[in-house]
This record gives C-alpha cells, sequence and structure tokens, in this order.
C-alpha cells in the first residue's frame, strides 16, 4: 500500500467499556445517543458497515448485507478517556497510568510559578464548562487582565483570554510557558490555549484554539513512519497532540468542514505514508455542549462527504476511520468524555470485509497502518492487515 487516510471521528463512541462505572460513566452510549436524532442519517457509513460493529445499540436501519469495509470495535488498553492518551493509544503507545487530573484546582505551587512567569493573577482555577467559566469570568478577566485558568474531568490545564486584552501570540506563549512548567507529577496531557471575543454577556470561543500536548514518552507508528522516510501529513490538532514528534507536514483546520476539504485536496496529492487527520466537532462543539442534535447533524455532513473522498482513493490506498473516546451528549452527570469502545472502519480496493469482533486495544491499528505501508518496528498492538488483504493484493 502506498497511502493511509485515517480519520479520527473525535469523541464518536459507540458504547460503555466494561470499566465505565469506574470512570463516572456506566450507561454512556454516543452513538445510541446520536441516533436518536431525526438529524442522524448515515447511508454511507452503514455500507461501510457501521452497524455490523459488535455490540453497537442504537436506532438504527437494518445493516447491509455484506459491507464494503473491514469493521471492529476498539478497546481501550490505557488508563484515561482524553483526546492525548486517545490518539497516543491509536498510534500504538499504551498508557499504563493515567495523566495527572485536578477535581480540586491546580495547587498553589503550580499557579504562583505560573503567575510569575506570565506576570498575571489567575481566576477560576476551578473544574468548569469553557462556554460558562468565560460567562462567569469574562468581565473580571476583561477589567483585571488576570487569565482564567481552568480544568474538566480530563487532564488539563486551560488558559481562557479575551483576544483583545491577550493577544493571541502571547496567549500561546503563555500556554508554552505552562507547558514547560507542567512536567512530571505536574505533567497534564494538554495545556490549552482558549481564546474568546465579545462583550459582557455575549462572551463567544473563537476557532483559534491551541494544544500543547506532553511530548510522548516512547516511540509511535509516526516516529518509525517518519524514520522510514514517509510522509506524516497531520490535519487539524493532531500536530498539536504529538507535540510535533514524528510529524513531516501539518495543517491547523477551523473545523470539520474545513478538515474535510483538506482531507480531499490531500487525496489529490502524490505521497506515500500517513495522512492523519483529527475531525474536532463533534467533540468540542457537540458532545462537551450536550448537543444531540447539532452531533447528529455533524455526523451527517461528513457521512455525505464520504462517497468524495471514497472516490479519490487510488488503488494502492486505504481509508480508516476511528474515535479516540467518547462524549455522549446526551449524558446528564457531567459536560467530560465518556470511556467507550470506538468504531474501526477499513475500506480499500483490495480490503475484504472481515469482522474482527472487538479489539483489545486501539494500538492495533498503529500495527495495521505499519504493516500495509511496509515498515519495521515494534509498537504494541497486532495488525489486522494480513487478514484483510484480497488474494489479488496479496499476490
Amino acid at each position: 500500500m502506498k497511502r493511509v487516510f485515517l480519520i479520527v471521528l473525535d469523541s464518536f463512541g459507540i458504547g460503555e467499556m466494561e470499566d465505565a462505572e469506574a470512570y463516572g460513566d456506566k450507561g454512556t452510549n454516543t452513538i445510541g445517543s446520536v441516533s436518536e436524532s431525526s438529524l442522524f442519517h448515515v447511508p454511507n457509513l452503514q455500507k461501510l458497515g457501521l452497524f455490523h460493529i459488535e455490540g453497537v445499540r442504537c436506532r438504527k436501519p437494518e445493516p447491509v448485507g455484506t459491507p464494503l469495509a473491514a469493521v471492529a470495535r476498539m478497546k481501550e488498553a490505557s488508563r484515561g478517556k482524553d483526546t492525548t492518551i486517545g490518539h497516543w493509544e491509536i498510534a500504538g503507545l499504551i498508557s499504563e497510568n493515567p495523566l495527572p487530573t485536578y477535581p480540586d484546582g491546580f495547587p498553589a505551587e503550580v499557579l504562583d510559578e505560573f503567575s510569575r512567569l506570565t506576570g498575571r493573577g489567575v481566576l477560576c482555577n476551578r473544574t468548569y464548562s469553557g462556554t460558562e467559566v468565560i460567562r462567569d469570568y469574562g468581565d473580571e478577566h476583561v477589567r483585571t487582565g488576570d487569565l482564567i485558568v481552568y480544568t474538566s474531568a480530563d487532564s488539563v490545564f486551560q488558559i481562557a483570554a479575551h483576544e483583545e486584552v491577550v493577544p493571541l501570540e502571547t496567549l500561546y506563549d503563555y500556554c508554552r510557558k505552562a507547558r514547560n512548567l507542567l512536567q512530571g507529577k505536574h505533567g497534564v496531557g494538554r495545556v490549552i490555549a482558549r481564546p474568546f471575543v465579545g462583550t459582557s454577556g455575549n462572551y463567544v470561543r473563537t476557532a483559534h484554539r491551541h494544544d500543547y500536548s506532553l511530548l510522548p514518552p516512547h516511540e509511535t507508528m509516526l516516529d518509525l513512519l517518519k524514520a522510514a522516510g514517509r510522509d506524516v501529513i497531520a490535519v487539524g490538532k493532531i500536530n498539536d497532540i504529538f507535540a510535533g514528534k514524528g510529524i513531516t507536514e501539518f495543517v491547523y483546520t477551523g473545523g470539520n468542514a474545513e478538515g474535510i476539504g483538506r482531507t480531499l485536496e490531500y487525496l489529490d496529492r502524490d505521497f506515500e505514508g500517513l495522512c492523519f487527520i483529527n475531525l474536532v466537532d463533534y467533540d468540542m462543539l457537540y458532545g462537551h455542549r450536550r448537543d444531540v442534535d447539532g452531533y447528529a447533524e455533524a455526523m451527517s455532513y461528513f457521512d455525505g462527504k464520504l462517497p468524495g473522498i471514497m472516490a479519490k482513493l487510488g488503488d494502492e490506498d486505504l481509508l480508516m476511520i476511528t474515535a479516540d473516546h467518547g462524549c455522549d451528549p446526551a449524558y446528564t452527570k457531567t459536560t467530560d468524555h465518556t470511556r467507550e469502545y470506538t468504531p474501526f472502519l477499513m475500506y480499500g480496493k483490495h480490503v475484504e470485509p472481515v469482522n474482527f469482533g472487538t479489539r483489545e486495544t486501539f494500538a492495533d491499528i498503529a500495527a495495521t497502518v505499519l504493516d500495509c505501508l511496509g515498515v519495521a518496528g515494534r509498537v504494541s498492538g497486532t495488525s489486522m492487515y494480513r487478514q484483510v488483504r484480497t488474494q489479488n493484493e496479496a499476490d
């Protein structure tokens, strides 16, 4: 194979994992909740085999007789349910220990040093919704210039600032300072810039978010592909998630529509290797905001673009679709990510529609990518590629 297009539908979980209760997520089912919306219409994902995946429980049409893609239900082996750990595992790195979280806010030793580094005070320092925190602390921030620092159930240090009070490049510099500070026992998965604009009572977040991730502690498939001379193209926040490690080219996007557009552009380009795409809107705009209809409409939009993506695939290309965790928009106990299985669909002109049942780790995706691109190297996980090759391709 020459090219792999790996698309992560950020937060599109397909039902609670067996340990979901330990994470406070018993009963969660992102696909089940989204499928209840009248706006959920995914005939192309249906044809690929989405509803053939083991354990999928949702309101859906009957599965097609023979799916077009190989399918699997992916189990997260890492301890966590956040973006960083999920993507690292997709890339072949299983995290045995959870990244630190701060349900009671960050300790004084962290905030005092952060204030010294930035020359600004800190507001909030609590677990908070991103839209609510700017509503409740935005006026004080604009008046004082103090930074809004908050977290969630995930391993994140988030900094919200008005773009007219703290210019974007200054906010990004503060995030880099925080990233350097938050190492070791306080090594959170991500430091996130959360800029916003507007006036009192009408503050809104902008698309200028940036994530500053912890450097992956071990090699991933990205490093192995790059070392073998393959292209590793990152679309959306992939470059941030891996702190640029193993990436040969990247482009940021302002949302799903731009991410899909960039993917279509890369499909028209001649390269050899991996195009790794994150479509963030499901998580950021709809999952965390508990917007079932918005989530369903966004899934339907992606589904409508699938025929165009599939039509551009060459004879030596593979399309893979998966997710990094859940974020059930109908779950009322929290607005955070949910511990769920994720889907895996693999489509190509020489792929047999094998149903792999449930796989033990997201890392099987990394092993499969390396195998089909003919790159040697050790990552966690077991390749599925040899089992899906048609006889014609194997010969």
